[in-house]
């Protein structure tokens, strides 16, 4: 297994280095080669102590979690105990899953936007803001890859990863999609088509109960 472990905002300890490496090496018994990983042990504000990991598996699969407290080991020991319980949950369908390379990736931009409008700043009340679009200033931008996954798949990777939410490439359909968690605990599906194209679908993820599904057209 290939691992690194990066220190941000601290002294780098090899005690620490090597109790972080110890306890992320442990994913292996659970998957075969080639693993990779990247731990990132930082502080924050002067006591709080996050710990980042990010485990690449050999089928294309990613890990990912976030802990942070007011020690760092214990940030280490609760960050990978929430890993562990995700790949035992999903322990077989991610050993069956296999990278469906030939299928290719769609690139995605994803921006994140501040509104600067006084309103927002809390200066005018609303009633009072002229007729004119609020500016909107780019804080964040980011590009990355939509992988081709089932949906089922889908709802797999958006919870290793931990988000709420996740953009792919449909492998059945070839369209983008997204998969996301709802407030009521269950997982929606949002399918993408243009003019008149076929609206054939992928499977809902089996893990939810009620998949709200919509076709976004352009």
């Amino acid at each position: 297994m290939q691992l690194s472990v990066t220190f941000r905002h601290m002294d780098s300890t090899e005690a620490l280095k090597d109790y972080a490496k110890e306890k992320v090496e442990r994913i292996k018994k659970y998957f075969p080669d080639p693993i990779s990983g990247h731990v990132i042990l930082s502080t924050e504000r002067g006591y709080q102590h996050t710990a980042d990991v990010l485990i690449q598996l050999h089928n294309g699969l990613t890990i990912k979690g976030h802990e942070a407290t007011e020690d760092m080991y214990s940030s280490i020991d609760l960050v990978m105990a929430k890993i562990e319980r995700q790949v035992r949950r999903y322990k077989e369908k991610i050993r069956s899953h296999k990278e469906q390379q030939h299928l290719g990736e769609v690139p995605i931009i994803y921006k994140v936007v501040a509104d600067q409008s006084e309103e927002a700043d809390g200066k005018l009340p609303k009633s009072k803001l002229p007729a004119v679009p609020p500016e909107l200033q780019i804080v964040k931008e980011a590009k990355f890859f939509a992988k081709p996954l089932t949906a089922e798949d889908a709802v797999m990777q958006m919870n290793l990863l931990g988000n709420s939410f996740l953009v792919f490439k449909n492998a059945t359909s070839g369209q983008v999609n997204v998969v996301y968690r709802r407030d009521d605990g269950n997982y929606g599906l949002i399918e993408t088509g243009s003019g008149e194209e076929s609206t054939a679908r992928a499977e809902p993820p089996k893990e939810a109960k009620k998949v709200k599904s919509a076709e976004a057209r352009t």
